[in-house]
């Protein structure tokens, strides 16, 4: 498996993952326009199958392996959106699949998880390790890995929702995306400097989770312990395949604060009517409270995930 990740596999990935995916919407806002003082065109991955731009990635990687492969089963570690849409592509090709999740993942990703049929194996983020805890299920039954960023079938999956948002939204300025392994930012990197090299690329990180953010100041990557609401954003280091993309083709990351987060996805729910989890939030908040450069103009913002417990957004 090539290690590189070209404008060709993310052109691939959008067919091979296109029985599965849908094609997302985008949308505007006057109202987010005049507070942040940009065009903005939403990439409601939010609105995506499993509730988030995973499914991409997930179904890239599972639809390419062999039926052999398939028939030993799939395993994934996941706090809940690509548990999802590995469970998803699991079903959608009929292969047994296993999940391991932090116990505290939210409980609508735990639930989700279980509904699409997968297996789910919780341990303690605080005190267990995911890889290892995967690593022997894989030991006892041979299961294929679909690691939740760090795979170039996985990035290039990721990166085909910014080739649809170059059709959807013509003459972007910029390019925003949330950023925790860094799959969705190196893959979204990889197609729009690939089609469109003048397109500024940003990721948006909490500060409290600001490990991508202090790899790229360093040029190399740095590990945290990550404090956020932005749960799918935890990841305490970058991927050592998306990190080498993103120091290369991304102009910054961009830090927002957790009550950055709030506002952000409180205006998205009660001004534009749709529910993006913390998360996906995070690029919004940065767009919103002024975090680009003052030259651009017209962006793309990826809402990566919509995925929030009834419970913890009525907290929000």
């Amino acid at each position: 498996m090539p290690t590189e990740v070209t404008l060709a596999m993310v052109q691939e990935a959008a067919e091979r993952i296109r029985p599965i995916a849908q094609r997302t919407p985008v949308l505007t806002s006057m109202a987010f326009d005049a507070q942040s003082g940009v065009s903005a065109f939403f990439k409601c991955e939010n609105l995506q199958k499993g509730g988030a731009f995973k499914i991409r990635g997930a179904s890239n990687l599972v639809f390419s392996l062999s039926k052999s492969e398939l028939s030993k089963g799939l395993i994934a570690y996941s706090s809940g959106n690509h548990a999802q849409a590995t469970a998803i592509a699991a079903r959608h090709v009929g292969a047994p699949c296993t999940i391991v999740m932090p116990a505290d993942a939210p409980r609508a990703k735990l639930e989700a998880t279980r509904g699409y049929g997968a297996s789910v194996v919780t341990y303690d983020r605080f005190r267990d390790n995911r890889e290892k805890v995967a690593a022997e299920i894989i030991g006892r039954t041979g299961a294929a890995l679909i690691p939740p960023f760090d795979h170039p079938m996985i990035i290039a999956g990721q990166g085909t929702s910014a080739l649809e948002l170059l059709e959807q939204a013509p003459d972007l300025d910029a390019l925003i995306t949330p950023v925790g392994g860094g799959g969705l930012l190196s893959g979204c990197a990889v197609a729009v400097k690939g089609l469109q090299p003048n397109i500024r690329v940003f990721g948006a990180e909490p500060a409290g989770a600001n490990d991508t953010y202090l790899s790229f100041q360093s040029g190399d990557r740095v590990e945290v312990t990550p404090d956020t609401i932005a749960d799918g954003l935890r990841s305490p280091m970058p991927g050592k395949l998306t990190f080498p993309i993103i120091h290369e083709l991304a102009e910054a990351i961009l830090l927002v604060s957790e009550d950055e987060i709030r506002s952000a996805l409180k205006f998205l729910l009660t001004r534009m009517k749709i529910l993006v989890e913390p998360s996906g939030a995070v690029s919004a908040a940065a767009v919103m409270f002024g975090k680009l450069p003052k030259d651009v103009r017209r962006v793309g913002i990826v809402l990566s995930g919509g995925n929030v417990d009834f419970e913890q957004l009525a907290a929000l």
